[in-house]
């Protein structure tokens, strides 16, 4: 019987900040799991170290699903983003060790191809609205069918989403960036530019935008029923989702789709909002919910309810959890898209292959287990820098939600 040999953890900064783990067994085969968690990198990192590694030497590898029972289980406090990041890590390195096992793409183990290939959506934002509208043109130059639309509101420094250089990063500052925020300006801005896009380029592309948990329900009730006529694929995060009921109140003044769940780490966590059709796509993803085990689970719940899935695919999470994304949802009945923002050069020069983008799609590879090396010479080249997401403030000086 083949045995977990090795458990390392790596840390390092290329492009970004990335935790991840790579199980060896007796039998030589090698597993790659992700636990990079914004601005708590070194607790996911210690908590592998010193609580999980431990567990695992001499385990099984095949038993994948006892596993994750016996590492969720066995925490006793259960739940939150750093136990179920770290125990997202162990499982989808797993995953990886048995695709390789089996020589077969993990997507083979999870029941074959339901899709060709994966819809994707990126970024496009601007610093006012004609740079936003040149941007979306670039990415429909390119071939993308999905494109999330992102405006700086102007005269409030701090608006969500504008990229500043060549990839949109947020987490960028050592210590968090703390930025203005305006609601009513935010409120009477957005639909305008959403219109424009819409004006400008018709209705031929999904067309997708990020509220990023700012508004109260009522206020995300009003912006979805003013953006009606721009037939956005979804609006994301209206509100902070920690509240699950809340969304009931949106959901009864607006038909605008609603898209949540990249803060939420389990299906409990997700469990009204799927049941009661509260949102339309469930953005749980791979590393902060559990691994490929437990994702799947969300995944056939909101399949059930005839919600479908959208998971976060932000640069923070590593090529490692994108490829482990793309082979979900390749195999699930009820994939609706996939967020794909692409990784910085030094990135890629750290963790090679994974799927493929072509005509706004992804398409996993063919190899055996996940289709991703690490390369751990390279990542010496990029030792750790602590990097956090920004901090909102009201104009009068109050926290808000990022």
């Amino acid at each position: 019987m083949s045995k977990i040999e090795r458990a390392e953890v790596f840390v390092a900064s290329p492009g970004r900040t990335f935790v991840t783990l790579r199980i060896t067994t007796s039998d030589g085969a090698v597993g790659l799991g992700d636990a990079t968690l914004n601005g708590r990198e070194l607790a996911v990192a210690s908590y592998l170290r010193d609580h999980l590694v431990p567990l695992l030497i001499g385990k099984d590898p095949a038993r994948i699903e006892d596993m994750w029972q016996y590492l969720y289980k066995g925490a006793y406090w259960r739940r939150g983003p750093v136990t179920m990041t770290a125990i997202s890590a162990v499982d989808t390195a797993l995953w990886d060790v048995k695709g390789k096992v089996a020589s077969l793409p993990v997507y083979q183990l999870l029941g074959g191809r339901s899709r060709d290939g994966v819809l994707v959506y990126s970024h496009a934002s601007g610093r006012d609205t004609a740079e936003l509208l040149d941007d979306v043109e670039r990415f429909l130059s390119v071939g993308y069918k999905a494109i999330r639309a992102q405006a700086a509101v102007p005269e409030v420094g701090g608006t969500y989403g504008v990229r500043k250089g060549k990839l949109y990063e947020p987490a960028a500052t050592a210590l968090p960036d703390e930025q203005p925020w305006d609601t009513e300006a935010y409120l009477n801005f957005a639909p305008t530019y959403l219109e424009a896009v819409r004006e400008r380029f018709g209705f031929g592309f999904h067309l997708l935008h990020d509220v990023h948990h700012r508004l109260t329900p009522l206020e995300a009730a009003r912006f979805g029923k003013a953006v009606e006529p721009c037939r956005l694929f979804w609006m994301e995060d209206p509100t902070p989702a920690e509240n699950q009921e809340a969304f009931r109140l949106i959901r009864q003044h607006t038909t605008t789709p609603i898209a949540t769940g990249e803060v939420l780490n389990s299906i409990w966590d997700v469990q009204t909002l799927i049941t009661e059709q509260l949102i339309d796509y469930v953005r749980t993803t791979v590393v902060h919910a559990g691994g490929l085990t437990h994702l799947r689970r969300i995944f056939d719940l909101a399949a059930l309810y005839g919600v479908r899935t959208g998971s976060h695919g932000a640069t923070d999470l590593s090529p490692v959890s994108m490829a482990a994304a793309v082979h979900l949802d390749v195999a699930v009945p009820n994939f609706g898209i996939q967020e794909y923002m692409g990784h910085a050069d030094e990135t890629l020069e750290v963790f090679r292959g994974g799927p493929t983008l072509a005509a706004g799609m992804l398409h996993p590879t063919e190899v055996p287990g996940l289709g991703v090396e690490y390369d751990e010479k390279a990542a010496e080249r990029y030792p750790y820098e602590a990097r956090y997401l920004p901090v909102a403030r009201r104009l009068d000086g109050s926290v808000h939600d990022w």
